[in-house]
């Protein structure tokens, strides 16, 4: 029995469902329905429905990640308390201790892997359902044998076919070239911008103190590390996941871009820059209520208002105007 193919089965629908429906609106805005950019702007609209079904969990994820600061103090009192103790009782003390703090305060450290969790069953299902089109199998929904072949059939630019990957093209006989120098620039788009996401986010938003600790480090090296296991991985992949993929990790920057800028972390680079424009703006509150001014709007305040005169200067003739001008 396929364990994995049954847990995958509703979602595998979904994805069909929505794939097609895409499809069935481009098609009738006046696409061709067996083109690859048809079934190409189909996988971008599936990728959008599914990246903007996680908003509320990417939020959740932000919120958790702002009382993960917030009680790095505490867990650094439970990990100074224990430290040096390598006794069973003392571990199992120090991970009860924290497990607690946890409870108490509603937060989760798993919780930032959450929104890539949530989207690896749609990944694999959209992989099975673009897979099995190739060879015109229909799908578990309402991609039916006609547009499976359809799919099967579509190609970009009319030379590279949809369901064809690098590693693919490249043992086809004749080798796909088409197919190989596409795969090849969408690689290293994904690449690119998947390094580019995690960058901004280790060089803006992350505060002193994460900075001088070992979990830094261990995200530097990750932030080398994951794109060449992504530059690897991605020459297995079609065309058509690869397009997921890259619309995938443009949200991501784009939503990390937003985030940063508008709710950065507490103490960042990030947060600085935040509060240097609230301040230009006058619109930077302080915790006791108080709006800080600009240096330009402190010396307006604090200047004493000039005084203006109303009174009306009267007509002279030229040769008077003359007289009073000797006089000076």
């Amino acid at each position: 029995m396929d364990i994995i193919g049954t847990i995958l089965w509703p979602i595998k629908w979904v994805v069909e469902l929505i794939l097609v429906a895409f499809h069935w609106l481009f098609s009738a805005m006046g696409l061709d329905p067996a083109a690859g950019l048809t079934w190409v702007l189909a996988i971008v609209g599936l990728t959008v429905v599914v990246r903007a079904a996680l908003i509320p969990i990417f939020v959740r994820q932000i919120k958790n990640q702002r009382r993960m600061l917030e009680i790095a103090p505490q867990l650094k009192k439970i990990q100074d308390k224990y430290k040096g103790k390598k006794d069973q009782f003392s571990r199992e003390a120090m991970s009860r201790e924290t497990m607690e703090l946890y409870k108490k305060t509603g937060t989760n450290p798993l919780s930032s892997c959450l929104p890539l969790l949530l989207q690896m069953p749609v990944f694999f299902s959209l992989f099975q359902v673009l897979n099995g089109a190739q060879g015109g199998h229909a799908g578990v929904g309402p991609l039916n044998a006609e547009l499976a072949k359809q799919f099967g059939n579509a190609t970009l630019f009319g030379v590279a076919p949809l369901h064809q990957s690098f590693q693919g093209a490249m043992n086809h006989n004749p080798p796909q070239v088409a197919v190989m120098i596409i795969a090849a620039i969408m690689v290293v788009l994904m690449t690119g911008s998947q390094f580019l996401t995690q960058l901004q986010i280790v060089s803006k938003n992350m505060s002193p103190e994460t900075k001088a600790s070992p979990q830094f480090r261990q995200q530097r090296i990750l932030l080398y590390l994951l794109p060449f296991v992504f530059l690897f991985s991605g020459f297995a992949f079609p065309l058509g996941v690869m397009f997921y993929w890259l619309t995938s990790n443009l949200w991501t920057m784009g939503q990390q871009f937003l985030v940063i800028r508008n709710m950065p972390t507490p103490g960042s680079d990030a947060a600085k820059a935040r509060e240097a424009r609230l301040a230009r703006k006058g619109k930077l509150v302080q915790a006791d209520g108080s709006v800080v001014l600009t240096v330009e709007e402190s010396s307006a305040q604090a200047a004493p208002p000039q005084k203006t005169t109303t009174q009306r200067s009267q007509p002279v003739s030229k040769n008077r105007a003359k007289k009073q001008a000797g006089k000076k």
